[in-house]
């Protein structure tokens, strides 16, 4: 995944464009982002070799699914959204 780097944000009011990129496995090509000033930030100068984002790589767990007619009983039971007490 791309993200901003948080001080361009914060000290020239600048983001990537889409805001987080998600780059597929079987990707091989190169790595772009396009960045957005916003209208009332300085801006911000780019130069070859500046950071101007930054990635984080993020395991994606293979599920293998499993179709059933019933689901077994759970602690939640059938209660819904806020049913935990959270």
């Amino acid at each position: 995944m791309i993200y901003s780097r948080s001080g361009h944000g914060v000290n020239a009011g600048v983001t990537l464009a889409n805001c987080v990129g998600v780059i597929d496995s079987d990707y091989r090509g190169n790595i772009m982002v396009t960045l957005r000033a916003a209208e009332d930030g300085p801006g911000l100068a780019v130069r070859p070799g500046d950071r101007i984002a930054q990635a984080m790589l993020t395991p994606v767990p293979q599920a293998t699914l499993e179709c059933v007619d019933t689901l077994p009983p759970t602690e939640r039971g059938v209660g819904g959204h806020g049913s935990t007490g959270a």
